[in-house]
């Protein structure tokens, strides 16, 4: 689709990148359909044009999607993946009745989905030694080593 670039604002210049996987309802197979895949795809473009959303690949295996997103800070990534499972589902629903059919309990997508953020320039490696080796090395203070742990 398109390659990721980086967005201006007027107080802030962002390249944020997601990757969402979202599983059909049930794990049942509706992605083997062309047509399916045409109107994910027509709707995703339709998603650009009205949202700060940019699909940068989609990816499909026959029971659940990969997208690559990118997107601004204002948008959460559940704000990102609730827009485009919600407009993705009613257009599919609408074209290609015979999904419909098979996903018996109304939903399209299940309620949940991964997420994962996505690195231009490197990995958390990377990144950690970037951040280590700014300012001269001997003035260089750690703030913090761990990640702070929310779920504990």
């Amino acid at each position: 689709m398109a390659k990721s670039e980086y967005v201006h604002k007027s107080h802030n210049v962002t390249m944020i990148l997601y990757h969402f996987v979202c599983p059909a309802k049930y794990r049942q197979i509706v992605f083997e359909d062309q047509e399916v895949e045409r109107v994910m795809r027509e709707t995703c473009e339709g998603i650009e044009q009205r949202y700060e959303i940019r699909f940068l690949e989609i990816g499909s295996d026959m029971n659940h999607v990969h997208f690559l997103v990118q997107s601004v800070p204002m948008l959460s990534p559940t704000q990102i993946i609730r827009t485009i499972k919600s407009i993705t589902a009613k257009q599919i629903f609408k074209e290609c009745p015979q999904v419909k059919e098979r996903l018996w309990g109304g939903s399209f997508w299940t309620s949940g989905y991964f997420v994962n953020t996505v690195g231009l320039h490197g990995n958390e490696e990377t990144i950690a030694r970037y951040v280590r080796d700014q300012g001269k090395e001997q003035e260089y203070r750690k703030f913090q080593g761990q990640q702070a742990s929310f779920f504990e």
